[in-house]
Parts: structure tokens; sequence; C-alpha cells
């Protein structure tokens, strides 16, 4: 299962939030929409997890179900060192159809920016706005579940099958994991899983076998720009302007999938779970494909955005490094981030625990956003990798500063 959304916070996450006025911010914004309209037995079977007796079906009539990227992995045994059958976890989040109140969510969200109400009277920013919208404000779906069919990653080898994921939790998903089939050669394939329910819905399953390279990224501010920093910058980036790709970086990851040969790429990002459709079109635009990670929590929740970006994040991502190192031991990983949250943090404390693992920490420093200042400075950097060989870490502006630090690491 994910990391809760209210981590403990540290003490740079919450200067930082403070001097970015970011509790005034959530304050002003609408504080929590769809979870009063759930039935009484929504809310009580949601919490008795696996075994609810309570549980139904989900139907294409009532519900939509997301179902996410993920990768199949294959633990090792610790005591012959030999890896086991491929396995991978599974998340969905579960929806009730025909919410209909997204008038006054982009109203509030208008508001809030200090945009004039027309602008959301124009049909090309109306739409956007609506459609990033949408998962906010969309009822959940509790104590759902969804049969999917996983098939095999071998043509020769036939068949395929089904598995019930779910009941969903409060939040209205699920995350469990579970057995794909397989053999030792589907190592980098790919198998897209369905349902026979729900005819749209579909995922990319990807085979990441032990040995290897592994990429793991996080999203804002390193790949797109959000503006991370700024409370504001935040609400516009994600739910009014046009996505805009960090210039350079496309060429970068391009570079590393193929100089690596084709790494599992993972992105790791502090972002609820409601940007997944948004998060994973920018990726698929611009980026090789992936599992995309991000928080199990606030849905329905336009303050919980922000504060999902800004508190408790580094214990979040060490929480969720720690589940990528569990899946691929063996692997040797590039870690990529930037200076808005507490990547360098986080990828430190990793490394620190897993010094054979991690084999080069690379982080943009953001110099186009606000309240920098003191999240740029070296001494930040010093600190957070005081146990980290200064040839494993390298702090950047411009992509193009990491090609030498690139081709030494294939030696």
């Amino acid at each position: 299962m994910q990391a809760t959304t209210r981590s403990k916070e540290t003490q740079f996450e919450a200067e930082s939030r403070k001097v970015a006025n970011f509790p005034d911010v959530e304050e002003s914004l609408t504080k929590r929409f769809a979870k009063t309209e759930m039935t009484y037995l929504d809310k009580i079977t949601s919490l008795l997890g696996a075994r609810n007796p309570f549980k139904k079906k989900a139907n294409s009539q009532d519900n939509e179900v997301w179902l996410l990227n993920n990768t199949a992995h294959r633990p090792i045994d610790k005591s012959t060192g030999k890896p086991g059958p491929w396995q991978a976890e599974f998340v969905a989040a579960f929806f009730v159809n025909g919410r209909a109140d997204i008038n006054s969510a982009v109203a509030d969200i208008l508001d809030t920016i200090g945009l004039d109400g027309n602008i959301g009277e124009d049909p090309g920013v109306r739409q956007i706005i609506e459609e990033r919208l949408r998962p906010f404000v969309q009822q959940i779906a509790p104590a759902r579940t969804v049969d999917i069919t996983i098939p095999t990653p071998d043509a020769t080898q036939g068949g395929s099958h089904v598995r019930t994921l779910g009941p969903s939790d409060g939040n209205g998903i699920s995350s469990q994991d579970l057995m794909t089939g397989g053999r030792d050669d589907s190592d980098g394939k790919t198998v897209a899983c369905t349902s026979t329910s729900f005819p749209n819905l579909k995922n990319q399953l990807r085979f990441a076998g032990p040995d290897g390279w592994a990429i793991i990224s996080d999203i804002d501010d390193t790949v797109k720009r959000t503006m991370t920093p700024d409370p504001l910058g935040v609400l516009k980036s994600t739910f009014i302007e046009p996505t805009q790709v960090i210039g350079g970086m496309p060429e970068l990851y391009k570079t590393l999938h193929a100089q690596f040969n084709n790494p599992a790429w993972f992105y790791l990002s502090a972002s609820p779970y409601n940007l997944y459709p948004f998060l994973h079109s920018f990726l698929s635009q611009h980026f090789p494909a992936g599992t995309i990670i991000l928080r199990d929590s606030s849905w329905m929740f336009f303050a919980g955005l922000l504060q999902s970006l800004t508190e408790g994040v580094q214990e979040y991502k060490t929480d969720r490094l720690e589940k990528i190192h569990s899946w691929l031991p063996r692997r040797k990983v590039i870690c990529i981030g930037d200076s808005t949250q507490s990547d360098p943090e986080s990828y430190a404390a990793i490394y620190k625990k897993y010094p054979d693992w991690i084999k080069a920490i690379y982080i943009r420093k953001v110099t186009d956003a606000p309240f920098m200042e003191r999240k740029n400075e070296d001494k930040r950097f010093d600190d957070a990798f005081k146990d980290v060989p200064g040839s494993v870490w390298k702090v950047f502006v411009q992509p193009a500063e990491l090609e030498a630090a690139v081709r030494a690491l294939q030696g």
C-alpha cells in the first residue's frame, strides 16, 4: 500500500510552506467534496478491507475504474539468491459516474487564483479546467471490485488469467500484489491488462528482471513545470495552463533509455492519485513509459493537492524508494529530481542505506520559480549529501551538464 498523506513533516518542509504562505491558500479552498455523499454502508464497509462481506462488483453503468501502469518483478529468495515467480503491485481507482457540480469547483479555483470568472467561459480553457478538476470532484466508490485479465508476456506460452482487484478502500483505491505469470525471457516485455466489464480499461504491465538498470525520476519541476514552491503557481499549472516540459529533459531521458539498454522507469511524485490521467498523458507524450507512483489520498480535496506536494514529502518518497528497492534490489539505479522538494534528502537517505544500489543522483537546481533562495543554497546540497561520495551526486541547471557524468556511468 502507498504511504499515507499526512506523513511526518520535516522542519525544512514546514519552513518552506510558511514562507510561501501555503496554509492560508489551503484555508481558502473548498474543504471537501463528495465523501459526505457516500452512503453510510459505504463509509463503514470501506474500513473492512479485503474480507469485506458487502463488497460488490463495479459496473460500467454506475462506475468508472482506472487501472494504473505497473511493473512486474521477481522477488529474490534470500536463502538461495534465485529469483522467484513474477508478481506486480496492481493499483486501481474506483469512482461513481454522474457527478455534475463542476461549475462551483471551477469558480472556486478561479477565485483562489484571482482570475476573472470569464476565463472559465472560454470553451478551450473551460475544457482544460473541467478535465483536470473532475477527478477531484467525482464521487469515489469504496468497497468495489473489478476483474482484470492478465495475458502471458510470451505468445508461445499461451493463455491468460483473470484476477480480482479490490475491494477499494475509503479513498476509492485498491492496491495488492498479484502473481502475473511469465518466464525467464519475459524481462523487458510489456502486456496490456484489460477488463471485460470495462472495455476502455487498459494498462501497461512491464516485466523487469532482477538485473540491469532502473531510473527513478521525480515529475514536478524535474520534467514538468509545476511551480511547486508557490501555491498559486501549483494551482495554475495543474488546473488552467497548458503543460510545459522542462527544456532538455526529454532529450536527456531518451539518451538514458538508449544508453542503459531499455532500463525500468519509475516516476515517483508526491502528487495525489487524482492527477494520474493528467500526468500519464503528459509523460506519454514526452518521456519513456514507466510506472507512475503517486500518493493514495486527497480525493475530492483541492487543498490536499497542495499538502500532498509539500507536507511529509521526504518521508513519503523514502518509503516509496524502499518499495522499489524491495522489487529490484539487484538493479543499478539512477535517481533524478530537483531542488523544490525533498529529493536531495530522500535520495541521500536511501543511498546511505543501500550504497551499492544507487549509482548516480542528479538534482535539477530550479531557478525559474519563487521562494528558491534557501532551497538552492550550496550548504543545503552539501548537508544533504554529506554521506554520499561527490562522484555519485551532481546538481545541474541545464540537462546538457550531465553528458560527461552519464558517459562515466558506463565505465
